[in-house]
This record gives structure tokens, sequence and C-alpha cells, in this order.
């Protein structure tokens, strides 16, 4: 093989191999994306809940009726489960 077929040669590798990974870069791309598209629906569920459960407290607060220990701390262990699943997403989104 001469040198201009052999340099041809190469330069066709490397294109093909470029291309190659150009596809799998743009299908991680999309994947992505839709992983994306999925946890901002899910940070909005979860924020949507605790401004429900904020909501709930501060009603049962007006009410004059006292929350029960018990309830109390079901509350707030679920307020701070969804405080951290949204701090979590917004990590993800800043990344």
């Amino acid at each position: 093989m001469t040198l201009p077929e052999s340099s041809l040669k190469r330069v066709h590798e490397k294109m093909m191999l470029l291309l190659k990974q150009y596809q799998s870069l743009q299908k991680e791309n999309e994947r992505l994306k839709e992983d994306l598209k999925k946890m901002l629906a899910h940070s909005e569920g979860v924020s949507r809940d605790a401004d429900k459960f904020r909501q709930q407290a501060d009603v049962l607060k007006l009410s004059g009726r006292g929350i029960e220990e018990a309830e109390k701390k079901l509350l707030e262990k679920k307020l701070n489960q969804y405080v951290r699943e949204i701090d979590k997403c917004i990590a993800l989104l800043q990344d």
C-alpha cells in the first residue's frame, strides 16, 4: 500500500471511530434528558407533597388541636425525607 493510501485509510478509520463516539454520546445525551425530565417531575411531586404537609400542620396548629407527639415525629420524619429528596434533585440538576 502506498503512503497516500495508508494515510487515507487511517483518516477513514479515525472518522469512523469519531462517528461511533458521536452516536454514543447522542444516545447518552437523550438518556440524560429523559432522566432529567423524570427527576424534575419527581421533584415537583415531592414539593407538592411537602407543601401539603406544611398546610396540614398549619391547619392543625390553627385549629387549636395540638399534634400528638407520635404524629409530630412521623410528620417531621416525612418532611425531612422530602427535603432530602428535594436537595438530591437540586444537586443532580446542578451537575
